[in-house]
């Protein structure tokens, strides 16, 4: 999905992601169908909301190692939060100024960021 165009609330990488629309379509082409929410604003949310919404979707606090696919969960500012997906050393995530999917070298912010796993 790196090189997907950016889309607000995008849930496909024909058409666009965001990340969410990332996470839940890199999770699909695993097998791995995810409640996704949609209608939420880019800025504004509460990180508990966030919580939850991964929660319901399966995921659980990660605090062991990181495993490929483990997502990483960052607080930005004005109330707006961001996830991505991690790697070994790598980060693939949709960034909204780059307009597109971008797969970057894991920086202190996703290295320090709270961290979900997907749970059988």
């Amino acid at each position: 999905m790196v090189g997907a165009r950016f889309r607000a609330q995008g849930r496909s990488a024909a058409h666009g992601l965001d990340c969410v629309g990332l996470v839940a379509a890199a999770y699909a082409v695993a097998g791995r169908s995810l409640e996704v929410p949609e209608g939420y604003p880019l800025r504004g949310w509460r990180g508990e909301r966030i919580v939850a919404g991964l929660e319901r979707a399966g995921f659980v606090a990660a605090a062991d190692p990181l495993r490929m696919g483990d997502v990483a969960l960052i607080a930005l500012a004005a109330g707006q939060f961001h996830l991505g997906l991690l790697a070994p050393g790598r980060v693939v995530h949709a960034h909204a100024g780059l307009r597109r999917v971008v797969e970057a070298p894991l920086d202190a912010r996703w290295l320090e960021a709270a961290r979900w796993r997907l749970v059988s």
